[in-house]
């Protein structure tokens, strides 16, 4: 199995069997490698509604066919839409073909801007727990710190987390590296930094003082063999 990082905080699972993408912000991301109009994608995982997080989901679920998978409301939103959208919520766990997903929480906003400026309300926002080929990998969302995420990693064996760490709307690198004792996380990766100016960070030096785990700072399109 293939994770791999594509600027933002998209993230890309590739396994025996599926293509797995958690928060899909492609077009007018000029961090992402990806193309959005050729990319392939069994499952498309939304940790909440904000539009560089949605990003081109529309788009690569009606071209491929995908499953999205969201918190309810933005699921609902989505399925009004013609998506093949399956809603969840915190502390849900489900079973899939392609591995088993769970929601946590996650402090931050959820809400979705259309072409129009009309502004749909997105439920709750969350982080993800993806369980796949026996590995689990925590794509922790846009989040401040809070302490529940020491209980997510003491009940969770939590190969790969990736934490954001850009500031003004969610953790920073020091929130970041606390987060990243209580996750406890075997690779500890950063996410959502430098794709706008608020959020510029310096990554090398994040993971440089990461203290629990290994930190890696991915390039975009790198990966890690799990």
């Amino acid at each position: 199995m293939k994770v791999s990082y594509h600027g933002h905080s998209v993230v890309k699972v590739e396994t025996a069997n599926h293509t797995i993408l958690f928060d899909p912000f492609i077009s007018g991301n000029e961090a992402c490698d990806l193309d959005a109009n050729t990319i392939k994608a069994d499952v498309i995982l939304l940790t909440h509604a904000h539009n560089d997080h949605v990003g081109d989901t529309f788009e690569i679920a009606k071209r491929n066919d995908a499953l999205v998978v969201a918190p309810n409301e933005l699921a609902n939103y989505l399925s009004s839409k013609g998506l093949n959208a399956h809603p969840m919520h915190i502390g849900g766990s489900r079973e899939f073909d392609f591995g088993k997903v769970k929601f946590s929480q996650a402090f931050h906003g959820s809400s979705y801007t259309e072409e129009d400026g009309n502004v749909v309300y997105g439920g709750m926002p969350a982080g993800i727990l993806l369980t796949v080929e026996g590995k689990t990998i925590y794509h922790v969302g846009d989040t401040a710190l809070f302490t529940d995420l020491k209980m997510y990693g003491e009940m969770n064996d939590i190969d790969v987390a990736f934490i954001p760490i850009g500031d003004n709307f969610t953790m920073g690198p020091e929130d970041a590296l606390v987060a990243a004792d209580w996750i406890n996380a075997k690779i500890v990766v950063p996410v959502h930094y430098n794709t706008f100016p608020v959020i510029e960070q310096d990554p090398d030096d994040f993971v440089s003082k990461v203290r629990t785990g290994e930190g890696k700072a991915l390039k975009i399109g790198e990966g890690i063999e799990l």
